[in-house]
C-alpha cells in the first residue's frame, strides 16, 4: 500500500496535505480501494515494528494513527474544494487507510 499509493500520485506526490495545484483526482491502482493508501501502509509497517520490537511502541503508533486521520480529514477537505467529483469517490471508496480494515 505504501510503494503503491506512492507510485500512483508520481509527482503529485507531496508530504503536506494540500493537493497539488495541477494535480487530479487519483481513483485507479490501490486507489480504487483506499483513498489514503500511503498512510495506511505507514500504519502498518509501524504496527509490525510494535509487535516485533516491544508494546510500548504501540502509544505512538496510536499518536500516528491520530495525527494522520486529522491529515486525512484537512486533506479530503480541500480535495472537496479542488475535485467536485471527490465525493462520488468518497462514497465509492469507503476505507480511509487499509482495505476491509479501516
Amino acid at each position: 500500500m505504501l510503494l503503491g499509493g506512492g507510485a500512483g500520485l508520481g509527482r503529485q506526490l507531496t508530504p503536506f496535505p494540500r493537493p497539488v495545484e495541477d494535480g487530479t483526482l487519483r481513483q485507479d491502482g490501490v486507489y480504487r480501494y483506499v483513498r489514503h493508501p500511503m498512510y495506511g501502509g505507514a500504519l502498518l509497517v509501524m504496527l509490525a515494528w510494535a509487535l516485533v520490537s516491544s508494546p510500548l511502541a504501540l502509544p505512538p503508533l496510536g499518536l500516528a494513527a491520530a495525527f494522520l486521520d486529522a491529515k486525512r480529514r484537512r486533506e479530503e477537505a480541500w480535495l472537496m474544494v479542488k475535485h467536485p467529483d471527490h465525493a462520488e469517490y468518497r462514497r465509492q471508496v469507503h476505507r480511509r487507510f487499509a482495505p476491509f480494515v479501516w
